[in-house]
This record gives structure tokens, sequence and C-alpha cells, in this order.
């Protein structure tokens, strides 16, 4: 089958898409974020799905804003079939959502209607859930509101934290893409309209979000841990600085005071509502991340 497709994708979850869509029809054209500013020394830095077209060699663009119409031009000249879309970051518009024939379909690491929005990975795990999956929709003019053509499910595994379940999903958005294409462009695919009755939303991380409250229940905070890892991390403050948690477990107990230190099993613990927080692995500020037990051999005074 030959297929004239036009990719928008920034991050790395889009990669896997990419690679998959160049090597099954080819990829006309890529659209991903301008460069910006990272790391430590405000490097400007492409977004990986540049750096990944450019080593396959397809032409990409990368404007601040999607809606320019010079922007429209430049896709309506490739000539796009299909557009297919794998956390790009901008919205499309209607005229580019009619522009191709097939239309613009969209990969969204959830079980949609479940955790439409900007973050569906890290609420999956905040809210303990314990499956999720990818779904292939075709997009309308809503946020992550189109019907449904395809999806996959998978478990969450208990030592699953964000890095761990990006990566599985991000391979299996590549898979099920792969597999939705043929049926849909073919038009056996008969599209499930969501029912919003079920809809969870999904906001935008802040590196805010990863500030532990001692006064939750102590699996409330494993979540936000597994959530938060490896980006922002889940932190408190100790000796005046953040101390992230990378990995930790609960130990049920009364008569705990929240936010109390402790050693547990040769691990530290912090009191919590409803028992101890044991941490089995931490960064504490300006060190590398380590074993709970290694941290307490290179202290005197966690207690």
């Amino acid at each position: 089958m030959t297929l004239r497709i036009v990719f928008l994708g920034s991050p790395e979850f889009a990669i896997p898409a990419l690679e998959a869509l160049h090597s099954h029809y080819g990829i006309t054209g890529v659209i991903t974020q301008p460069d910006r500013l990272a790391g430590r020394g405000k490097q400007l830095t492409p977004p990986p799905v540049k750096a990944a077209a450019d080593r396959l060699k397809i032409p990409v663009i990368q404007p601040e804003k999607l809606s320019s119409p010079d922007v429209y031009n430049t896709i309506a000249a490739w000539q796009p079939e299909l557009i297919v879309v794998a956390a790009y970051g901008q919205i499309l518009r209607q005229n580019l959502l009619e522009l191709p024939r097939y239309g613009c379909i969209n990969i969204h690491p959830s079980l949609l209607p479940r955790w439409r929005g900007a973050s569906p990975i890290p609420f999956t795990l905040l809210n303990g859930e314990t499956e999720t999956g990818v779904t292939v929709m075709k997009m309308d003019a809503g946020m992550d509101t189109g019907d449904i053509l395809s999806q996959v499910v998978t478990p969450i595994l208990p030592e699953d934290n964000a890095g761990t379940l990006h990566d599985r999903l991000s391979q299996l958005s590549a898979d099920l893409l792969i597999q939705t294409i043929p049926g849909y462009v073919g038009g056996q695919t008969v599209s499930v309209p969501q029912d919003d009755a079920f809809a969870t939303y999904s906001r935008l991380i802040t590196k805010q979000d990863g500030a532990m409250d001692f006064q939750k229940d102590c699996q409330q905070l494993v979540n936000q841990v597994r959530a938060f890892t490896p980006w922002p991390g889940a932190f408190f403050t100790w000796k005046e600085a953040p101390f992230k948690v990378l990995k930790a477990h609960c130990k049920e107990s009364e008569g705990v005071i929240p936010g109390e230190k402790w050693v547990i099993t040769g691990l530290p613990a912090v009191g919590v509502k409803d028992g101890w927080l044991v941490i089995d692995e931490c960064q504490p500020a300006g060190k590398k991340a380590m074993g709970g037990a290694d941290f307490l051999r290179g202290v005197q005074d966690w207690i």
C-alpha cells in the first residue's frame, strides 16, 4: 500500500511510531516543535522527533504556530492523504483536520475516554489504576474526543513508574498504529464514539506536583512516586534541600507522627497518615540516585 503521510510529533514517545510509519509507508514530511533551550547549560536543543526525522532524511518543519497560513500551505503542498499525530503539542484547526483524504488520526497513551489531555501516563499511575493502554482515534475539533478506531490494553505492573510505562506504551502505540491503518483507509474499520460520561482529564504536570504531603495515606504517596518518576520527581525537603524519592513501599502502623523520620529493615522511612513510607531508592540534593540502604550508610543524622 502506498500512502502519503504527514507526521506530527515532538517527544521521545513519538519516535517508534515515526520509525514504523517510515518503514511501512514512507513519510512525506514531519512537523515538530521548534528547538528550545534545555539542560543546565541552556543549549538550544531540537525535539527528539526532529533528530529522528533528520536521521531518516525526512523533510521537517518546526513552526511556532501550526495555525499560520504559511504552514498550512506547506502541508497542503505535501498533498497528504493521511496525517498522523503523536504527542505533537498544538491543536489542529478544522482546515487542517479536513485537508487529507483520510483525515487525521491520533495516538493517545490511555484507554480513552479515560485520561484525555496532556499527561495521561502520570495521572493513570497517580490514580492507582491497574491497567492502561493506547488508543488510536479519528481526530475532531475537541481535545482527545474523536471516535475510537482501535485500542490495546496492557497491565500496569507493581514495579512500573511513568518512565517504564511511557516506554512500553510508546512501542505499543507504534504496533497498534501499523495494525490500524490498513483497515482504516480500506474502509473496514468501524469507529466507536467515545462515551463522555466516562471521560476523565489530565492536565500538564509541573515541578511542584512532585511535592509530597505526609498527611496523606501511604498508598497515595507511593502512587505519587510512581507517577512522577523520572520527572518531575516526588520530593520532600530535608536539610533545606529537595530529597527525591524514586521508589518506595508502605508499612502499616498506628500512632506514627506524619513527617517523623525512622529506619525500618535497614531503609529510611518517613511517617505518614496510616504508617510508614519506606524509601527503597532516593536521590538527595546534589547526589546521584542510590538505594535507601546506601543513603543511610553515608549519613549520621537521618533520625
